[in-house]
């Protein structure tokens, strides 16, 4: 093949990565009973049962249930994956997630933020580029330290090759790098590993075992 088919189809390549689109509003919808059970669904009904719960819209989340032990649980959709194209248009992501009151404060107005970009449109490199200069500019909550999120539910798609993947824990470590931990392969349910390494948000993932997994139940 030449130089200049293969500079051709690399043009191509580039170009048709830039003119995805996300799938319409009402493939990542829920209905709100359906959406809040799922996202009570990521932790222990002690937690979730007294949470704040926030659900989806076409301008991004809004609260449906205001809790009072500081805990913030969602439905997380595929804008939460940016910058990686592959899972930022898989529109069928659902990631229930209950943050614990300091990433309520300090980690879940990211997440918004990645959403409602997503809703305006941005393509996956916009949303982290976007998401990292307002950190930069202090236009999101710096972070307080150490902070965890429990991902539990059974009834979660986390992506392409993943699906349910296992019930875990996320912990918000500002800056960790994978290497700190060992170095453990991304997705090994057996190790902890981190993604997002060396960023304000940088997250370490811990698998717990498969009996805490929640199914998602509708009232």
């Amino acid at each position: 093949m030449t130089f200049v088919m293969c500079t051709w189809l690399a043009l191509q390549a580039t170009a048709h990565a830039q003119d995805r689109k996300y799938a319409s509003f009402s493939e990542y919808q829920m209905t709100r009973q359906a959406e809040i059970a799922l996202a009570k669904s990521a932790a222990p009904e002690r937690i979730s049962g007294h949470a704040t719960i926030k659900v989806l819209t076409a301008t991004g989340y809004e609260v449906a249930v205001k809790g009072d032990n500081g805990f913030l649980c969602l439905v997380m959709r595929s804008w939460s994956a940016a910058p990686d194209p592959q899972a930022t248009y898989y529109a069928k992501l659902r990631s229930p997630i209950c943050f614990d009151p300091v990433a309520a404060r300090t980690v879940a107005p990211a997440e918004e933020l990645r959403t409602k970009l997503g809703l305006e449109g941005k393509d996956p490199a916009a949303i982290a580029n976007e998401v990292a200069a307002r950190y930069g500019l202090g236009q999101l909550p710096k972070m307080e330290g150490v902070a965890f999120a429990f991902m539990w539910s059974a009834s979660q798609d986390t992506g392409p090759g993943f699906g349910a993947w296992h019930p875990h824990m996320m912990v918000y470590a500002p800056y960790y790098e994978n290497s700190m931990l060992g170095g453990n392969a991304i997705g090994e349910h057996t190790a902890p590993f981190v993604v997002r390494g060396d960023t304000p948000f940088s997250t370490a993932i811990i698998a717990v075992d498969q009996k805490f997994a929640i199914k998602a139940r509708e009232q």
